[in-house]
Protein backbone atom coordinates (compact mmCIF):
# COMPACT_ATOMS: atom_id res chain seq x y z
CA UNK A 1 0.00 0.00 0.00
CA UNK A 2 2.86 2.27 -0.47
CA UNK A 3 3.80 4.56 -3.84
CA UNK A 4 7.12 3.91 -5.35
CA UNK A 5 8.21 7.22 -5.98
CA UNK A 6 6.95 9.44 -2.82
CA UNK A 7 6.57 6.94 -0.40
CA UNK A 8 3.53 8.18 0.53
CA UNK A 9 0.52 5.20 0.70
CA UNK A 10 -1.96 4.71 -1.59
CA UNK A 11 -5.53 4.81 -2.56
CA UNK A 12 -6.04 1.25 -0.85
CA UNK A 13 -4.40 2.60 2.21
CA UNK A 14 -6.83 5.74 1.91
CA UNK A 15 -9.63 3.51 1.70
CA UNK A 16 -8.77 1.33 4.78
CA UNK A 17 -8.09 4.69 6.44
CA UNK A 18 -11.50 5.64 5.39
CA UNK A 19 -13.48 2.69 6.41
CA UNK A 20 -11.88 2.20 9.51
CA UNK A 21 -12.73 5.74 10.69
CA UNK A 22 -16.16 5.20 9.38
CA UNK A 23 -16.36 1.86 11.73
CA UNK A 24 -15.39 3.69 14.90
CA UNK A 25 -17.80 6.66 14.77
CA UNK A 26 -20.76 3.84 13.64
CA UNK A 27 -22.33 4.74 17.12
CA UNK A 28 -21.82 8.52 17.64
CA UNK A 29 -21.52 9.88 12.91
CA UNK A 30 -19.10 12.75 14.25
CA UNK A 31 -17.85 14.45 10.96
CA UNK A 32 -14.57 13.90 9.08
CA UNK A 33 -13.36 15.13 5.50
CA UNK A 34 -11.89 13.59 2.54
CA UNK A 35 -9.85 15.38 0.05
CA UNK A 36 -8.28 15.21 -3.15
CA UNK A 37 -5.94 17.76 -5.16
CA UNK A 38 -4.00 17.24 -8.28
CA UNK A 39 -1.28 19.78 -9.61
CA UNK A 40 -2.15 22.12 -12.21
CA UNK A 41 -0.17 21.76 -15.58
CA UNK A 42 1.76 19.02 -13.94
CA UNK A 43 1.99 16.89 -17.59
CA UNK A 44 3.73 19.78 -19.65
CA UNK A 45 6.33 20.51 -17.01
CA UNK A 46 6.57 16.52 -17.19
CA UNK A 47 7.15 16.37 -20.95
CA UNK A 48 9.54 19.98 -20.80
CA UNK A 49 11.94 18.87 -18.36
CA UNK A 50 11.58 15.02 -18.23
CA UNK A 51 10.09 12.16 -15.93
CA UNK A 52 12.82 12.37 -13.27
CA UNK A 53 11.97 16.37 -13.38
CA UNK A 54 8.11 15.44 -12.78
CA UNK A 55 9.32 12.73 -9.88
CA UNK A 56 11.11 15.36 -7.98
CA UNK A 57 8.17 17.58 -7.95
CA UNK A 58 5.74 15.14 -6.87
CA UNK A 59 8.46 14.28 -3.42
CA UNK A 60 8.51 17.97 -2.89
CA UNK A 61 4.85 18.01 -3.03
CA UNK A 62 4.61 15.28 -0.58
CA UNK A 63 6.68 16.55 1.81
CA UNK A 64 5.17 20.03 1.93
CA UNK A 65 1.66 19.04 2.73
CA UNK A 66 2.68 16.28 4.84
CA UNK A 67 4.10 19.13 7.02
CA UNK A 68 1.31 21.15 6.62
CA UNK A 69 -1.35 18.67 7.16
CA UNK A 70 -2.45 17.50 10.83
CA UNK A 71 -0.57 15.04 12.74
CA UNK A 72 -3.55 12.25 12.41
CA UNK A 73 -4.14 13.37 8.58
CA UNK A 74 -3.64 10.61 6.02
CA UNK A 75 -1.44 11.95 2.75
CA UNK A 76 -2.04 9.45 -0.76
CA UNK A 77 -0.60 9.67 -4.26
CA UNK A 78 -3.38 8.19 -5.63
CA UNK A 79 -2.10 8.08 -9.57
CA UNK A 80 -0.01 10.74 -11.46
CA UNK A 81 -0.16 14.11 -10.29
CA UNK A 82 -3.32 13.18 -7.85
CA UNK A 83 -3.52 12.88 -4.36
CA UNK A 84 -5.70 11.83 -1.67
CA UNK A 85 -6.29 13.03 2.10
CA UNK A 86 -8.35 12.03 5.46
CA UNK A 87 -8.95 14.36 7.84
CA UNK A 88 -10.24 12.88 11.42
CA UNK A 89 -10.55 16.45 12.90
CA UNK A 90 -11.95 18.61 9.87
CA UNK A 91 -15.13 18.76 10.84
CA UNK A 92 -17.13 21.42 9.31
CA UNK A 93 -17.60 22.81 5.43
CA UNK A 94 -15.62 25.63 6.69
CA UNK A 95 -12.13 23.98 8.00
CA UNK A 96 -11.96 22.31 4.99
CA UNK A 97 -12.04 25.27 2.75
CA UNK A 98 -9.27 26.79 5.17
CA UNK A 99 -7.71 23.39 4.94
CA UNK A 100 -7.29 23.88 0.53
CA UNK A 101 -6.65 27.38 1.34
CA UNK A 102 -4.13 26.88 3.23
CA UNK A 103 -2.51 23.88 1.13
CA UNK A 104 -2.65 25.78 -1.78
CA UNK A 105 -0.20 28.71 -0.05
CA UNK A 106 2.45 25.43 0.03
CA UNK A 107 2.87 25.75 -3.34
CA UNK A 108 3.71 29.69 -3.32
CA UNK A 109 7.00 29.13 -3.03
CA UNK A 110 9.13 27.77 -6.45
CA UNK A 111 10.31 23.78 -6.70
CA UNK A 112 13.91 23.48 -7.14
CA UNK A 113 15.08 20.93 -10.01
CA UNK A 114 18.74 21.68 -8.99
CA UNK A 115 19.64 24.10 -12.35
CA UNK A 116 16.23 25.44 -12.51
CA UNK A 117 13.05 26.36 -10.44
CA UNK A 118 9.50 26.10 -11.41
CA UNK A 119 6.29 27.21 -10.01
CA UNK A 120 3.33 25.07 -9.74
CA UNK A 121 -0.03 25.10 -8.31
CA UNK A 122 -2.94 22.67 -7.47
CA UNK A 123 -6.61 22.34 -7.08
CA UNK A 124 -8.31 20.75 -4.31
CA UNK A 125 -11.77 19.09 -3.86
CA UNK A 126 -13.09 18.06 -0.58
CA UNK A 127 -16.20 16.37 1.23
CA UNK A 128 -17.76 15.39 4.25
CA UNK A 129 -18.58 12.17 5.86
CA UNK A 130 -21.85 11.36 6.56
CA UNK A 131 -23.53 14.13 4.60
CA UNK A 132 -21.76 13.56 1.34
CA UNK A 133 -21.74 9.17 2.13
CA UNK A 134 -21.06 6.70 4.20
CA UNK A 135 -19.18 4.60 2.44
CA UNK A 136 -15.37 5.26 0.87
CA UNK A 137 -16.54 4.95 -3.14
CA UNK A 138 -19.70 7.12 -2.72
CA UNK A 139 -17.25 9.99 -0.51
CA UNK A 140 -14.39 9.47 -3.41
CA UNK A 141 -16.88 10.64 -6.18
CA UNK A 142 -17.84 13.51 -4.27
CA UNK A 143 -14.30 14.39 -3.81
CA UNK A 144 -13.68 14.34 -7.43
CA UNK A 145 -16.88 16.02 -7.98
CA UNK A 146 -15.80 19.03 -6.13
CA UNK A 147 -12.20 18.86 -7.89
CA UNK A 148 -13.83 18.55 -10.86
CA UNK A 149 -15.86 22.14 -10.26
CA UNK A 150 -12.58 23.44 -8.96
CA UNK A 151 -10.55 22.73 -11.99
CA UNK A 152 -13.59 25.49 -13.94
CA UNK A 153 -12.29 27.72 -10.89
CA UNK A 154 -9.17 28.38 -12.78
CA UNK A 155 -5.84 27.03 -11.26
CA UNK A 156 -5.28 27.05 -7.72
CA UNK A 157 -8.83 26.74 -6.76
CA UNK A 158 -10.93 24.91 -3.76
CA UNK A 159 -13.90 23.77 -3.57
CA UNK A 160 -15.95 21.49 -0.97
CA UNK A 161 -18.68 19.76 -1.82
CA UNK A 162 -21.72 21.64 -0.63
CA UNK A 163 -25.99 21.06 -0.40
CA UNK A 164 -25.72 23.36 -3.43
CA UNK A 165 -23.60 20.83 -5.44
CA UNK A 166 -25.71 18.13 -4.85
CA UNK A 167 -28.64 19.76 -6.08
CA UNK A 168 -26.46 20.91 -9.08
CA UNK A 169 -25.57 17.44 -9.84
CA UNK A 170 -29.04 15.69 -9.28
CA UNK A 171 -29.97 18.59 -11.69
CA UNK A 172 -27.49 17.50 -13.77
CA UNK A 173 -28.21 13.99 -13.77
CA UNK A 174 -31.90 14.57 -14.50
CA UNK A 175 -31.35 16.63 -17.23
CA UNK A 176 -28.55 13.66 -18.48
CA UNK A 177 -30.70 11.31 -18.80
CA UNK A 178 -33.77 13.41 -20.45
CA UNK A 179 -31.09 14.60 -23.04
CA UNK A 180 -30.61 10.55 -24.31
CA UNK A 181 -33.72 10.38 -24.21
CA UNK A 182 -34.78 13.25 -26.21
CA UNK A 183 -31.72 12.54 -28.96
CA UNK A 184 -32.90 8.76 -29.04
CA UNK A 185 -36.60 9.88 -29.92
CA UNK A 186 -35.64 12.79 -32.09
CA UNK A 187 -37.24 15.94 -29.90
CA UNK A 188 -33.95 18.27 -29.57
CA UNK A 189 -35.10 21.13 -32.34
CA UNK A 190 -33.20 23.20 -35.06
CA UNK A 191 -34.02 26.64 -35.24
CA UNK A 192 -32.52 29.04 -37.57
CA UNK A 193 -31.26 32.59 -36.99
CA UNK A 194 -31.29 34.87 -40.68
CA UNK A 195 -27.80 36.09 -41.74
CA UNK A 196 -28.46 38.94 -43.85
CA UNK A 197 -26.77 41.92 -46.14
CA UNK A 198 -27.27 44.58 -43.45
CA UNK A 199 -27.41 47.06 -46.26
CA UNK A 200 -30.54 45.95 -47.46
CA UNK A 201 -31.58 43.22 -45.23
CA UNK A 202 -31.27 40.28 -47.84
CA UNK A 203 -31.22 36.69 -46.32
CA UNK A 204 -27.83 35.27 -47.41
CA UNK A 205 -28.08 32.24 -44.94
CA UNK A 206 -29.25 30.76 -41.69
CA UNK A 207 -27.11 29.14 -38.58
CA UNK A 208 -28.49 26.14 -36.91
CA UNK A 209 -29.24 26.52 -33.29
CA UNK A 210 -30.46 23.85 -31.09
CA UNK A 211 -33.69 24.22 -29.07
CA UNK A 212 -35.21 21.71 -26.90
CA UNK A 213 -37.83 21.70 -24.63
CA UNK A 214 -38.81 18.65 -22.20
CA UNK A 215 -42.28 17.95 -21.14
CA UNK A 216 -41.40 17.46 -17.46
CA UNK A 217 -38.44 19.88 -17.29
CA UNK A 218 -39.16 22.87 -19.54
CA UNK A 219 -36.80 24.57 -21.90
CA UNK A 220 -33.34 23.68 -21.13
CA UNK A 221 -30.95 26.66 -22.26
CA UNK A 222 -28.40 24.99 -25.07
CA UNK A 223 -25.51 26.49 -23.00
CA UNK A 224 -26.75 24.32 -20.30
CA UNK A 225 -26.99 20.77 -22.79
CA UNK A 226 -24.64 21.56 -25.12
CA UNK A 227 -21.91 21.64 -22.76
CA UNK A 228 -23.57 18.71 -20.75
CA UNK A 229 -23.90 16.54 -24.41
CA UNK A 230 -20.17 16.78 -24.54
CA UNK A 231 -19.43 15.81 -21.17
CA UNK A 232 -21.44 13.02 -20.99
CA UNK A 233 -19.75 11.71 -24.54
CA UNK A 234 -22.90 12.06 -26.58
CA UNK A 235 -22.49 15.18 -28.71
CA UNK A 236 -21.71 13.66 -32.01
CA UNK A 237 -25.32 11.79 -31.65
CA UNK A 238 -26.83 15.09 -30.91
CA UNK A 239 -24.79 16.73 -33.96
CA UNK A 240 -25.65 14.16 -35.98
CA UNK A 241 -29.39 14.78 -35.42
CA UNK A 242 -29.52 18.28 -35.78
CA UNK A 243 -27.31 18.55 -38.83
CA UNK A 244 -29.90 15.95 -40.58
CA UNK A 245 -32.58 17.86 -39.87
CA UNK A 246 -31.09 21.14 -40.93
CA UNK A 247 -29.67 19.98 -44.17
CA UNK A 248 -33.68 18.52 -44.98
CA UNK A 249 -34.82 22.08 -44.27
CA UNK A 250 -32.05 23.71 -46.18
CA UNK A 251 -32.79 21.52 -49.21
CA UNK A 252 -36.31 24.00 -49.34
CA UNK A 253 -33.92 27.03 -49.06
CA UNK A 254 -33.11 29.26 -52.02
CA UNK A 255 -30.33 27.84 -53.80
CA UNK A 256 -28.04 30.67 -53.02
CA UNK A 257 -28.61 30.37 -49.53
CA UNK A 258 -26.56 28.78 -47.06
CA UNK A 259 -26.52 26.79 -43.74
CA UNK A 260 -24.07 27.76 -41.54
CA UNK A 261 -23.53 24.54 -38.60
CA UNK A 262 -21.42 25.09 -35.16
CA UNK A 263 -19.39 22.03 -34.67
CA UNK A 264 -18.46 21.71 -30.83
CA UNK A 265 -14.92 21.68 -29.26
CA UNK A 266 -14.38 18.36 -28.50
CA UNK A 267 -15.43 17.10 -32.32
CA UNK A 268 -12.13 19.20 -33.29
CA UNK A 269 -10.29 16.56 -31.72
CA UNK A 270 -11.89 13.76 -33.37
CA UNK A 271 -10.42 12.68 -36.28
CA UNK A 272 -13.33 11.00 -38.11
CA UNK A 273 -15.33 14.61 -37.32
CA UNK A 274 -14.81 15.92 -41.36
CA UNK A 275 -15.15 12.47 -42.92
CA UNK A 276 -18.94 11.93 -40.47
CA UNK A 277 -19.95 15.28 -41.90
CA UNK A 278 -19.24 14.45 -46.04
CA UNK A 279 -21.15 10.92 -45.03
CA UNK A 280 -24.10 13.03 -44.00
CA UNK A 281 -23.95 15.29 -46.68
CA UNK A 282 -23.77 12.87 -49.36
CA UNK A 283 -26.62 10.95 -47.60
CA UNK A 284 -28.54 13.83 -47.82
CA UNK A 285 -27.40 14.67 -51.28
CA UNK A 286 -26.79 18.26 -50.52
CA UNK A 287 -24.07 20.89 -52.02
CA UNK A 288 -21.24 21.14 -49.64
CA UNK A 289 -20.69 24.44 -51.55
CA UNK A 290 -23.81 25.64 -49.30
CA UNK A 291 -22.46 24.60 -46.07
CA UNK A 292 -20.18 26.74 -43.30
CA UNK A 293 -19.16 25.16 -40.72
CA UNK A 294 -18.65 27.44 -37.26
CA UNK A 295 -15.87 26.53 -34.60
CA UNK A 296 -14.33 28.44 -32.28
CA UNK A 297 -10.40 29.59 -31.17
CA UNK A 298 -10.87 27.23 -27.58
CA UNK A 299 -12.00 24.46 -30.25
CA UNK A 300 -8.94 24.26 -31.99
CA UNK A 301 -6.11 25.14 -29.05
CA UNK A 302 -6.59 21.27 -27.75
CA UNK A 303 -5.47 19.57 -30.45
CA UNK A 304 -4.31 21.81 -33.46
CA UNK A 305 -2.98 19.58 -35.84
CA UNK A 306 -6.15 17.22 -35.97
CA UNK A 307 -8.13 20.23 -36.00
CA UNK A 308 -6.00 21.35 -39.56
CA UNK A 309 -6.98 18.06 -40.80
CA UNK A 310 -10.65 18.31 -40.54
CA UNK A 311 -10.51 21.29 -41.41
CA UNK A 312 -8.41 20.91 -45.07
CA UNK A 313 -11.05 17.74 -45.02
CA UNK A 314 -13.96 19.85 -45.37
CA UNK A 315 -12.42 23.00 -47.16
CA UNK A 316 -11.60 20.52 -49.83
CA UNK A 317 -15.01 19.76 -50.78
CA UNK A 318 -15.83 23.36 -50.99
CA UNK A 319 -17.29 23.61 -47.67
CA UNK A 320 -16.23 27.52 -46.14
CA UNK A 321 -14.89 27.28 -42.32
CA UNK A 322 -15.82 30.61 -40.17
CA UNK A 323 -13.61 31.48 -36.69
CA UNK A 324 -16.35 32.08 -35.21
CA UNK A 325 -16.17 34.54 -31.54
CA UNK A 326 -12.94 36.28 -33.14
CA UNK A 327 -11.42 38.49 -30.49
CA UNK A 328 -12.08 36.78 -27.77
CA UNK A 329 -9.59 33.97 -27.56
CA UNK A 330 -5.82 34.62 -26.61
CA UNK A 331 -4.51 34.26 -29.88
CA UNK A 332 -6.54 34.91 -32.85
CA UNK A 333 -4.06 36.65 -34.46
CA UNK A 334 -1.83 33.50 -34.41
CA UNK A 335 -5.01 31.57 -35.64
CA UNK A 336 -5.40 33.16 -38.87
CA UNK A 337 -2.20 32.54 -39.39
CA UNK A 338 -1.43 29.31 -38.51
CA UNK A 339 -5.38 27.85 -39.47
CA UNK A 340 -7.14 28.37 -43.22
CA UNK A 341 -10.67 30.28 -42.83
CA UNK A 342 -12.93 31.73 -45.31
CA UNK A 343 -14.84 34.06 -43.17
CA UNK A 344 -14.53 35.24 -39.20
CA UNK A 345 -17.75 36.30 -37.07
CA UNK A 346 -16.98 39.15 -34.84
CA UNK A 347 -17.89 38.45 -31.42
CA UNK A 348 -21.16 40.30 -30.09
CA UNK A 349 -19.35 41.29 -27.34
CA UNK A 350 -17.64 44.42 -29.55
CA UNK A 351 -21.07 44.74 -31.39
CA UNK A 352 -22.83 45.55 -28.53
CA UNK A 353 -20.94 48.01 -27.10
CA UNK A 354 -20.86 50.43 -30.79
CA UNK A 355 -22.27 53.59 -29.53
CA UNK A 356 -20.99 53.44 -26.03
CA UNK A 357 -17.61 52.38 -26.11
CA UNK A 358 -15.27 54.12 -28.43
CA UNK A 359 -12.49 51.30 -28.40
CA UNK A 360 -15.27 48.29 -29.38
CA UNK A 361 -15.74 50.59 -32.48
CA UNK A 362 -12.04 51.19 -33.44
CA UNK A 363 -11.52 47.54 -32.74
CA UNK A 364 -13.87 46.53 -35.31
CA UNK A 365 -12.37 48.88 -37.76
CA UNK A 366 -8.86 47.21 -37.29
CA UNK A 367 -10.89 43.49 -37.48
CA UNK A 368 -12.30 44.66 -41.32
CA UNK A 369 -8.98 46.35 -42.25
CA UNK A 370 -6.94 43.24 -41.54
CA UNK A 371 -9.67 40.68 -43.31
CA UNK A 372 -9.96 42.69 -46.38
CA UNK A 373 -6.28 42.00 -46.96
CA UNK A 374 -6.34 38.76 -46.02
CA UNK A 375 -9.29 38.23 -48.24
CA UNK A 376 -11.73 37.02 -45.70
CA UNK A 377 -15.04 37.78 -44.95
CA UNK A 378 -16.85 39.06 -42.07
CA UNK A 379 -20.05 38.29 -40.38
CA UNK A 380 -20.78 40.64 -36.75
CA UNK A 381 -23.12 38.93 -34.99
CA UNK A 382 -25.37 40.22 -31.98
CA UNK A 383 -26.68 43.15 -33.90
CA UNK A 384 -29.70 44.37 -31.77
CA UNK A 385 -30.81 48.08 -33.15
CA UNK A 386 -30.65 50.13 -36.12
CA UNK A 387 -28.05 52.18 -34.82
CA UNK A 388 -25.56 49.18 -34.18
CA UNK A 389 -26.53 48.26 -37.80
CA UNK A 390 -26.11 51.74 -39.53
CA UNK A 391 -22.90 52.19 -37.65
CA UNK A 392 -21.26 48.80 -39.23
CA UNK A 393 -22.14 49.73 -42.43
CA UNK A 394 -20.41 52.93 -41.94
CA UNK A 395 -17.05 50.87 -41.12
CA UNK A 396 -17.22 48.34 -43.55
CA UNK A 397 -19.13 45.45 -42.47
CA UNK A 398 -21.90 44.29 -44.91
CA UNK A 399 -23.11 40.93 -43.66
CA UNK A 400 -24.53 40.37 -39.71
CA UNK A 401 -26.75 38.65 -37.93
CA UNK A 402 -28.98 39.33 -34.46
CA UNK A 403 -32.23 39.99 -32.91
CA UNK A 404 -32.87 43.45 -34.93
CA UNK A 405 -32.92 41.31 -38.25
CA UNK A 406 -34.75 37.87 -37.06
CA UNK A 407 -34.40 35.73 -33.64
CA UNK A 408 -33.81 31.86 -33.99
CA UNK A 409 -36.95 30.61 -35.52
CA UNK A 410 -38.13 26.90 -36.46
CA UNK A 411 -37.79 25.05 -40.06
CA UNK A 412 -41.37 26.06 -40.70
CA UNK A 413 -41.05 29.94 -40.13
CA UNK A 414 -37.48 30.12 -42.53
CA UNK A 415 -39.75 28.76 -45.24
CA UNK A 416 -42.00 31.50 -44.92
CA UNK A 417 -39.26 34.19 -45.42
CA UNK A 418 -39.38 33.32 -48.71
CA UNK A 419 -42.50 31.73 -49.48
CA UNK A 420 -44.68 35.13 -48.37
CA UNK A 421 -42.10 37.84 -49.60
CA UNK A 422 -41.34 38.63 -53.17
CA UNK A 423 -37.62 39.14 -53.89
CA UNK A 424 -37.68 43.08 -53.88
CA UNK A 425 -39.79 43.36 -50.64
CA UNK A 426 -36.33 42.54 -48.54
CA UNK A 427 -35.64 46.58 -47.97
CA UNK A 428 -33.51 47.89 -46.24
CA UNK A 429 -34.04 47.11 -42.32
CA UNK A 430 -31.30 49.96 -40.94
Amino acid sequence: MTDPVTGLGNLRRMKVKTEKLIASRADDPAPFTVGVFDIDRFRPVNDLFGRKAGDEILCQVALRISAALPEDATLVRITGDTFGMVLPTCFFEKDADRMGRLLSEVFAAPFDLGDRTVRMSASFGFCQYPFAGNGFDELFDKCESALYQARKGGVGSVQVYTHQMAEEMRRRTQIEQALRKAIAAEEIEAHFQPIVDIRTGAIQGFECLARWTDPDLGPISPGVFIPLAEQANIIDSLTKLLFVKALETAKAWPSDVFLSFNLSSLQLMDPMTGLAVLAMLSKSDFNPRRVEIEITETGIMSDPETAQRIIDEMRAVGIKVLLDDFGTGQSSLGRLRDFSFDKLKIDRSFVSSLGEDPQAEHIISAILYMCKALKLDVIAEGIETAEQAEKLVELGCTTGQGFHFGRPADAQTTLSYFRDAAPQSTAPLI
